[in-house]
């Protein structure tokens, strides 16, 4: 492998990220990343609809082109098991981009050809996280990387240059906090607690899927809606008032028996709460920091607004991850917000750069 990669120049570095509902992709040229995009995949639906999205971006064996790959779609319940998943996507990354120029990013493993990664399912698993809090850490020094999507939220210290995790695997980070299973898009409100008050009164809660965190974020001014990707709840309008609608259903009401005012508090006092979920976490995260109260929360994900409130509450300053990382202008966002795919697109050009030196 050493050698092949070696030898050849390969300017064009392609990032991928392939998840159980959207795929990422980051092309680095040159060092620096030139684009990042994120195109909606249920794979709980079968591996064609990521087959489907990645054939829609074009020819995916280009000359000149190295793609390297990390993933957590191996979660999702289309495959029997985890190691089944890991199976699975190596061989549809196979398949469609062949095995020369071609390298799996397996986390504290390192990069490896699809050969070897096959020998390596609880290195890779789920091991994005591992990208971009390593590749902070090498730009930044120290800090506190937290990255919010649509579904989960990573929260992982670095000092010196280093990663400083607790746990590695899913099971290990829910309980060290690393991991907080909640999202700026698609988690259901059920989820972010069982009581809300309402005009004074704690509230139970349906307990169904009648609105998720896309209905906040649109009530309260703070989503992208390119950032929603998905049909809403009861796939009817995404707007204020269909949001509110599905908001009212939450608590056993229609949205005329409340005023707006009263429904922003209530989409307020629901992302208040989830902010306390992801404090929790960092909060025990960032003893792994010492006594570093300077070292910033780096920021990533759509979620990028509540990783925000985070910093002022932790008092941490906050960079975000696209000005962190080397990026043109026009790419920063969409790479911040493709995080993954953008980490694994540069770790892999050092690593390559380091190769050919």
């Amino acid at each position: 492998m050493k050698t092949r990669f070696a030898k050849e120049g390969k300017p064009l570095v392609t990032g991928w990220d392939l998840g159980g509902a959207h795929l990422k992709m980051a092309r680095c040229k040159d060092g620096e990343i030139v684009s990042a995009t994120i195109l909606k995949t249920p794979l709980w639906l079968g591996v064609d609809q990521l087959r489907e999205a990645l054939h829609g971006l074009g020819p995916l064996r280009e000359d000149g082109n190295v793609n390297i790959f990390t993933m957590t779609g191996e979660l999702s319940d289309t495959f029997a098991s985890r190691d089944a998943g890991i199976s699975g996507l190596l061989g549809l990354i196979e398949q469609e981009f062949g095995a020369e120029d071609t390298l799996i990013y397996a986390g504290r493993a390192g990069f490896q050809d699809v050969v070897s990664a096959r020998r390596l399912g609880s290195d890779i698993a789920s091991a994005n996280w591992h990208a971009t809090a390593t590749l902070s850490a090498k730009l930044a020094n120290a800090g506190l990387f937290v990255d919010m999507g649509s579904t989960t939220t990573d929260i992982l210290a670095f000092r010196d240059g280093e990663l400083a995790n607790s746990g590695y695997s899913d099971a290990e980070r829910l309980l060290t906090g690393e991991l907080v299973y909640t999202g700026f898009a698609r988690s259901a409100l059920i989820g972010i607690a069982s009581l809300v008050p309402v005009q004074g009164r704690m509230t139970p809660l349906m307990n169904e899927y009648f609105a998720n965190t896309a209905d906040l974020g649109r009530i309260l001014g703070t989503l992208d809606e390119a950032d929603d990707k998905y049909p809403s709840a009861d796939r009817q309008a995404k707007s204020v008032a269909g949001s509110i609608a599905r908001l009212a259903r939450m608590v056993g009401r229609d949205s005329a028996d409340l005023g707006e005012d009263e429904w922003i508090d209530i989409a307020r006092w629901f992302s208040e709460h989830q902010l306390r979920m992801i404090h929790d976490g960092a909060f025990r995260v960032a003893r792994n920091l010492g006594s570093d109260r300077a070292a910033p929360v780096v920021g990533a994900g759509i979620g990028r607004p509540q990783i925000k409130e985070l910093a002022k509450r932790l008092e941490r300053p906050y960079l975000d991850f696209g000005s962190l990382i080397p990026a043109t202008e026009a790419a920063r966002d969409d790479a911040s917000k493709a995080a993954p795919a953008a980490a694994v697109a540069l770790l892999a050009s050092m690593h390559l750069q380091g190769i050919r030196s």
